[in-house]
């Protein structure tokens, strides 16, 4: 297992890789690539959450339209990104249902317990302190609020980040994926980091050929 190798932490600044970032994601929804059903299967569909590392805001734009009565905000630290972000909720009609601030995960802008969920997918392996965001998202959890964490993972095989290279045109973004790849998490690291937050036991950690999945509640 190669050594993990930190990628950034203030996400995608280039207006010109936000660009080719959004019609990147657009396919993979057109495609159905989407973590959204993951996400309602864990439980989180329903009340006013947050969306850390929405990025051009299509997960949590295809959430909100499958659920009724949601609000939902996003966190990102990508001014360019939230620009997009907003640009594609009015293109969805969901503009009043969803709010974008600009921010960092390690201190978010939201009141101890005061969220009914969290979500994030591609994100993760950007956080600066893996383990000081969990905790972020434990104190802003309502007693038996969800989270659901999906990313990369480090021990990708090479024939299927192969296949990932393959379906992105641009250089940027293929480099980008690499550079997420090798800053990412295996399965077992996450179980330690985890272990030793406010959640305890309260969390499972999944994987599968492309990544991890963690889901998990804070206990009433």
């Amino acid at each position: 297992m190669k050594e993990r190798i930190c990628e950034t932490d203030d996400g995608i600044q280039s207006a010109e890789i936000v660009s080719d970032f959004n019609l990147m994601q657009r396919s993979l929804r057109d495609k159905n690539l989407l973590s959204t059903n993951d996400i309602i299967k864990s439980g989180i569909n329903f009340g006013c959450g947050l969306e850390i590392g929405p990025g051009p805001g299509y997960l949590g734009l295809e959430w909100l339209s499958k659920t009724l009565d949601t609000e939902l905000f996003g966190l990102e630290i990508s001014p360019a990104m939230i620009s997009t972000a907003r640009e594609n909720s009015v293109e969805y009609g969901l503009s009043e249902r969803v709010s974008y601030c600009c921010g960092n995960a390690l201190d978010m802008p939201f009141s101890d317990n005061s969220l009914d969920f969290v979500f994030s997918n591609g994100s993760m392996h950007e956080w600066e302190d893996l383990k000081s965001v969990f905790s972020e998202i434990y104190r802003v959890l309502k007693p038996e609020g969800r989270f659901f964490i999906s990313d990369l993972k480090r021990n990708i095989s090479f024939f299927i980040l192969f296949l990932m290279k393959i379906t992105v045109n641009k250089k940027s973004l293929k480099e980008g994926l690499i550079t997420s790849v090798n800053a990412s998490y295996t399965k077992e690291e996450i179980a330690g980091i985890l272990s030793g937050t406010d959640f305890k036991g309260d969390f499972f950690v999944s994987e599968d050929l492309f990544g991890l999945n963690i889901s998990g509640k804070k206990s009433p």
